[in-house]
């Protein structure tokens, strides 16, 4: 599929996705949540691809949404505004739940909508001059399409100062309230990345996907004897799975597993600066 608003670089079975509306700090419209729900589905269904990264072109990661896209909105009815707003929240979903792990490399700004494509993603990596803000209160609105993945990433009482003052803040406090778990000089962010991507990618990718959906069920679920059951079914199954059995065999034989065969990645020079 041909894109207008993203780039997708390939390699050592890592994707770069790239917000590419470098003119407007990677502000997101209509077309830009199309296109990357699009490609959300596309690089998940190639097995080419063990992880992918979510980055900006130019001086920002991601500045919200488009001036031009809220006019347009503004001038929408309830209804209107709430087939728009599902398309964004379906988009956030589609990366939250993506089988693969993903990784949010982030520098310069990162508000409202921004902030939510870096919650939804597993990892975020921040530049140490990356600023943050939870603006939507100052122009009358609620973040309540980000908000299950902000919240789940900085905690009810850090949301509560920071969805309400919508003030901003630094990449030390987001480091410190656990909105990003890595933090960098802007020098040093795609080795910091490229780290933990060759860390990712020794990981067997049924393994990864099925970690994934783990969290995403006992992190909300009360500790209980289904709960218990659950879990037991889920490391019996995948005990007897092909890539559980290559893994174990590979491990006690003391060999490279299958998946770590199939290509020899250097993620040294990953995600490229713009």
């Amino acid at each position: 599929m041909d894109y207008r608003t993203i780039e997708i670089q390939m390699g050592n079975g890592v994707a770069v996705l790239w917000l590419s509306r470098p003119e407007v700090r990677n502000a997101f419209d209509e077309t830009m949540i199309m296109e990357l729900t699009a490609a959300f589905g596309e690089l998940e269904a190639d097995a080419a691809v063990r992880a992918v990264v979510l980055a900006g072109k130019g001086k920002a990661f991601c500045a919200g949404a488009d001036l031009n896209w809220m006019k347009r909105m503004a001038g929408f009815g309830e209804e209107e505004n709430r087939k728009d707003a599902m398309a964004l929240a379906t988009m956030l979903h589609r990366l939250h739940t993506l089988k693969k792990p993903t990784v949010a490399r982030v520098h310069g700004a990162a508000y409202a909508g921004g902030i939510g494509l870096l919650a939804a993603c597993d990892i975020a990596v921040v530049a140490n001059d990356a600023e943050f803000c939870v603006s939507e209160v100052k122009l009358g609105l609620s973040p309540a399409t980000i908000s299950p993945y902000v919240l789940a990433a900085m905690g009810e009482r850090a949301a509560r100062r920071y969805f309400l003052s919508a003030e901003r803040f630094s990449a030390a406090e987001a480091y410190r309230i656990g909105l990003a778990q890595e933090i960098a000089p802007f020098d040093e962010l795609d080795a910091t990345v490229n780290q933990i991507l060759g860390e990712i990618v020794q990981g067997g990718p049924a393994a990864q996907a099925a970690a994934k959906e783990l969290i995403r069920t006992v992190a909300r679920a009360r500790l209980d004897p289904a709960l218990i059951a659950d879990t037991a079914a889920r490391i019996a199954a995948i005990r007897v799975s092909e890539e559980g059995q290559e893994g174990i065999r590979a491990f006690l034989e003391k060999r490279p597993s299958a998946w770590m065969r199939q290509f020899k990645p250097s993620p040294k020079k990953r995600a490229k600066k713009s």
